[in-house]
């Protein structure tokens, strides 16, 4: 579409921030002149990467890359949601084997939320068991602006992953206490149309 006289536009509200909002991938020679006009306009409000990434942690969005990426399957990341009834029931997508498999055994890892004080969790910090031994690793983690404390994503054992449970994280050689936690972090608040 065009945006403010700017054609070949592609405005996409699947907003990746948790907040409610749009994205608008723009031609490149004219993208200073897009952004320039939208900053005219005061109920537009830009977003940076550094903002992008804590807002969509907080909304327990999945980054491809960190948290997802081709050895995880849908079951243990949470995105069952992702295919429909109709997919399920025909089996006809790259993996289906094994993830419904997943489905009727529960899979090994899990993706959980997990929150902590103390240094940020940053990805690659391994997530440990009350007793010291290695039940995971985050894969994305940040402080959280919205919530004043630390919070992160990342895979343990099916066995660590329920809400509540107490687990460590080592940061720095140190082990810091950290809590799974259910997701999104923040609620989100989407408009939906009626």
């Amino acid at each position: 579409t065009t945006v403010f006289g700017v054609p070949g536009c592609r405005v996409m509200r699947c907003g990746y921030t948790g907040e409610d909002g749009v994205e608008i991938s723009v031609p490149a020679g004219r993208a200073v002149e897009l952004a320039e006009r939208l900053l005219g306009v005061p109920e537009v409000w830009p977003a940076g990467l550094a903002a992008r990434d804590s807002l969509r942690l907080e909304a327990g969005l999945c980054l491809y890359g960190n948290d997802i990426d081709e050895t995880t399957t849908p079951a243990e990341a949470g995105l069952l949601w992702t295919l429909g009834k109709r997919r399920r029931a025909a089996m006809d997508f790259t993996g289906a084997a094994v993830i419904m498999a997943q489905v009727k055994e529960k899979p090994k890892r899990r993706r959980v939320g997990l929150t902590s004080v103390g240094p940020p969790i940053r990805p690659h910090t391994a997530i440990l068991s009350p007793e010291g031994t290695s039940v995971g690793t985050v894969t994305s983690g940040c402080p959280s602006p919205s919530l004043g404390k630390n919070i992160a994503m990342g895979y343990v054992e099916a066995a660590h992953s329920r809400a509540g449970t107490a687990l460590t994280v080592e940061v720095r050689k140190k082990q810091h206490p950290a809590v799974i936690t259910k997701m999104p972090f923040v609620p989100t608040q989407y408009y939906m149309a009626k």
